[in-house]
């Protein structure tokens, strides 16, 4: 019985999605990992307008795109700090949004994607 999760310490988790030029991947990862953010994926990809013009307006055509599993109660925090890097990084703008994650299956993975291991303090 001592692998339980007490009901008071469930944090509802969100899935975050960080669209970003791909040259500034590995720089969003390290703002995302200052937020406990225990599981990150990136996957590439490419917008949708015409690369040509992005290519003429100095804009970067192949993305980055960063899927993090934050704890609801530090998406605000998260996305406010991320919303300040896109509008004072140079070359460092994007979108983020998150979704909630609707379950996660089995406790010891809800206590690592929330940050809420056994013997860590809250």
């Amino acid at each position: 019985m001592g692998n339980t999760v007490n009901e008071s310490a469930i944090k509802k988790l969100k899935l975050l999605f960080t669209v970003v030029d791909r040259p500034k991947g590995e720089f969003y990862l390290d703002v995302l990992a200052q937020f406990d953010v225990n599981f990150q994926m990136v996957m590439g990809g490419l917008g949708t307008a015409n690369s040509e013009l992005l290519e003429l307006l100095g804009l970067e055509p192949h993305k980055a795109v960063i899927l993090s599993v934050v704890r609801e109660d530090l998406v605000e925090s998260v996305m406010n700090c991320l919303e300040d890097k896109f509008r004072t990084v140079r070359n460092g703008k994007g979108i983020c949004f998150a979704v909630p994650l609707a379950s996660v299956i089995g406790v010891n993975l809800y206590q690592f994607l929330s940050d809420n291991r056994m013997g860590k303090g809250e």
